[in-house]
């Protein structure tokens, strides 16, 4: 805990509303020991009021910072002081600019000083330095870290990942499970166009890359090898792959997912009529082609794959009725010391035929063209629902619209039958208006890319959440994230997916996404061996603190853990793995006991934090208080940017900020009741589907424990009506207003808190 506070005051964030001279009296009455430096400055964000809280640190005189003015978003390059907590008080956005009256009208700058508004900076201002007060020193997590990158799959993608890391002084295990490097490229006949022009096909350049691999020093490359289990965390893996039928352990730092794709089961191309000889899938034509076995004059390309769609989701449908079924039907009870084991459940699916619709039509387009290359009598027929072919790829499709060989029509395709030697394809909806049959010798219809995720854990992790990536069934199988700021996550840290076992695309593509696969584990790799936080969170040094005396093993921690920093020991005890962990608080938001917090971030701090408010005994004099628990990631920018715009709210309102909605343990909401406050709204990003949460899991794991906020205000005789979360998107600032004034006129429907006044 820090011993000397130094508390700075920006008197150009709170003129002309507040007098910053008033707000640091009552800081040094209140906190004269705690604060034995209180300053006021006339613009703090400038070299000279940086200078000045440097010169008090450096002669000694206070170990810890508060500045109030600027929101902790803005200036945070002036106020980094090295070895020193700091904290941001944040009075100019979210106390000075929203503050309105109670009727809704701005206060006057030239008047009388709001008495709520005073009310309202001095408890953000107590509140900072409580959190201050709350702070403990931390210890440092960093440990030598191993830098080996080990990169899962030798196709173009890991090939082109274990050149970039090996160029970058990392050492590489490159691991493919077959006896040759070079995957899906190895089969192709070209690619298309990856360079300027963007035209025409060209060979892939696949054993140029595989013969620069296997002759780079750096890279250690496995063939004919499988990884049975990666254990331990970032920095310190512990890789054990079977070679030869025999189990090597090697130390890796970090890992590049890079297995890339497996043709889908022809199954679902049958309503397409495969299983007509002169009916192949796209992969099985490319082939042909580079054999030299293709020797049809007109080849129809089908990419209107709705009949195939239509057949198989009718299927699903009725498969997840009878599913739902089974469910609610009543299971055999099992004993108490029943384990679950795991079961991998294959995520194959007709829908990875349209997640492929891209790369197919720009399959289509190429080998449409090998079918004139190979005759210049040859025609192909290209009959599309929708045609994708985003960026430079457009020159590629008018290229193949010149060819007078290629005739391309969207159509709604019908049916596709044999009839005498060749086969007919129907089509309705056609730009030419009308109905039309196209004859031909062969038809090809897509092969659907299904990442090798969807059949098999394939990163086979030694943890206690499982070997597999915990959300694959949300992406169909595919190694993803709709994260927007980190493409290559995945919920395991250290572990970064590239290529098509992310989701289907290019080797152009393909190839950006190694490079910043490999970056990123590089990048975890170095954070790791600081004992830092790889992401959200970057350059967080603090850790969870567990007191494991009071803990009683009851699991919530390491089961609600979104990134599976926290295993079992042999006694059931949570085991936590540092360099797992991306600093979210979930698992202190988990515990029931409480036993769990970090050194700037825990349980008692929030806490004490919400007692700086001054709750009116009688709600017509001194007015209801409301607390709002903001998500620090989206909804507290979101209130700053409100701000900035000219918006405001209630005067009763205090925000304290989170680092996510999923570390809020219930106590917090229970003491803020019992302390008279009118209400609590949590505001956190979106979860569900299309999730925003920083952390993945945050927002709908607080969401589930509303139901155990409601029981325990039930108990105290609270309405749970008094607690609402809500999900706010970073660029819903528009709609925090009205959120929050909203929910203010709700609480006061219900009328004050039973416990006021006690």
């Amino acid at each position: 805990m820090p011993e000397k506070i130094g508390v700075y005051f920006d008197q150009a964030s709170v003129s002309p509303y507040l007098n910053a001279e008033d707000m640091a009296e009552l800081v040094g009455r209140v906190y004269a020991n705690e604060c034995p430096v209180v300053k006021v400055h006339p613009r703090l964000n400038s070299e000279e009021g940086r200078k000045l809280i440097q010169e008090d640190i450096d002669a000694g005189n206070v170990d810890a910072v508060c500045i109030c003015g600027t929101s902790p978003r803005v200036d945070w390059d002036i106020f980094d002081f090295d070895n020193v907590a700091v904290e941001r008080v944040n009075l100019r956005e979210q106390c000075i600019k929203v503050f309105r009256n109670p009727d809704g009208t701005m206060p006057d700058p030239n008047g009388e000083v709001p008495e709520l508004l005073k009310i309202m900076a001095n408890e953000y201002v107590k509140m900072g330095v409580t959190k201050l007060l709350k702070t403990n020193e931390q210890e440092s997590q960093a440990f030598d870290a191993n830098k080996v990158v080990m990169v899962m799959g030798g196709g173009f993608t890991g090939l082109t990942a274990a050149l970039y890391a090996a160029k970058t002084n990392h050492d590489v295990i490159l691991v493919e499970k077959e006896a040759n490097l070079g995957g899906k490229a190895a089969g192709m006949y070209k690619t298309f166009p990856l360079s300027y022009p963007y035209t025409e096909a060209h060979e892939t350049g696949i054993e140029d890359l595989i013969s620069e691999v296997q002759s780079n020093s750096r890279i250690k490359v496995l063939t004919s090898a499988q990884l049975k289990a990666l254990e331990g965390a970032p920095g310190q893996y512990t890789a054990k792959v079977e070679v030869g039928g025999s189990i090597e352990e090697m130390p890796v730092g970090a890992c590049v997912l890079a297995t890339g794709w497996v043709p889908q089961d022809t199954k679902y191309v049958e309503p397409m009529g495969y299983g007509s000889s002169k009916v192949v899938t796209a992969a099985e034509f490319e082939k042909m082609v580079k054999e030299g076995t293709m020797t049809a004059k007109s080849v129809a390309f089908v990419l209107d794959t709705r009949l195939s769609e239509a057949e198989f989701a009718a299927q699903e449908a009725a498969a997840g009725e009878a599913t739902e079924e089974a469910e609610e039907a009543p299971k055999a009870e099992e004993g108490e010391d029943a384990e679950d084991s795991f079961v991998y459940e294959d995520m194959e699916s007709y829908k990875h035929l349209p997640y492929t619709s891209e790369l197919s039509s720009l399959v289509a387009l190429k080998q449409a063209n090998y079918v004139r290359e190979k005759n210049d009598d040859a025609v192909a027929y290209i009959i599309y629902d929708h045609m994708m072919v985003p960026g430079v790829n457009e020159r590629y499709y008018r290229a193949a619209q010149d060819n007078p060989g290629v005739m391309l029509t969207k159509g709604t395709v019908t049916s596709i039958k044999e009839e005498g030697a060749g086969m007919v394809v129907c089509a309705s909806n056609t730009l030419l208006g009308e109905n039309i049959e196209i004859e031909a010798e062969l038809v090809v219809v897509p092969t659907g890319m299904v990442p090798t995720t969807a059949h098999d854990p394939t990163i086979n992790l030694v943890y206690r959440q499982g070997p597999a990536f915990p959300d694959l069934q949300q992406f169909d199988g595919y190694a993803d994230s709709n994260y927007i700021c980190f493409p290559y996550e995945t919920r395991r840290t250290g572990i970064y997916a590239a290529g098509c076992v992310r989701q289907p695309m290019s080797m152009g593509l393909a190839r950006e996404d190694a490079a910043g696969a490999v970056l990123k584990a590089i990048q975890c790799i170095n954070s790791s061996n600081h004992g830092v936080a790889v992401h959200p969170r970057s350059g967080d040094s603090t850790y969870p603190v567990f007191n494991f005396m009071r803990c009683t093993q009851c699991k919530r921690c390491t089961e609600e853990c979104p990134f599976g920093a926290l295993d079992d020991d042999e006694k059931g005890t949570p085991m936590p793995n540092p360099s797992r962990c991306r600093r979210c608080g979930t698992c202190m938001g988990a515990c029931p006991e409480r036993v769990i917090g970090f050194d700037n971030y825990n349980i008692d701090m929030i806490g004490s934090m919400i007692k700086q408010v001054d709750v009116p005994d009688d709600m017509e004099v001194g007015g209801p208080r409301f607390i709002v628990l903001a998500c620090e990631n989206d909804a507290y920018p979101a209130l700053d940017m409100a701000a900035m715009r000219g918006k405001g709210w209630s005067p009763y309102v205090r925000v304290v900020p989170v680092r996510c909605l999923g570390s809020v343990n219930t106590i917090w909401i229970a003491d803020a009741m019992s302390k008279g406050v009118d209400g609590v709204l949590l505001l956190g990003c979106k979860y569900g589907e299309d999730y925003q949460c920083h952390f993945m899991k945050g927002s709908e794991l607080c969401n589930r424990r509303m139901e155990n906020v409601a029981d325990s205000l039930n108990r105290l005789g609270v309405e749970p009506e008094r607690v609402v979360q809500a999900e706010l998107a970073i660029d819903e600032y528009d709609k925090v207003p009205d959120m929050i004034d909203n929910f203010v006129s709700e609480m006061i429907k219900i009328g004050p808190n039973p416990f006021k006044g006690y």
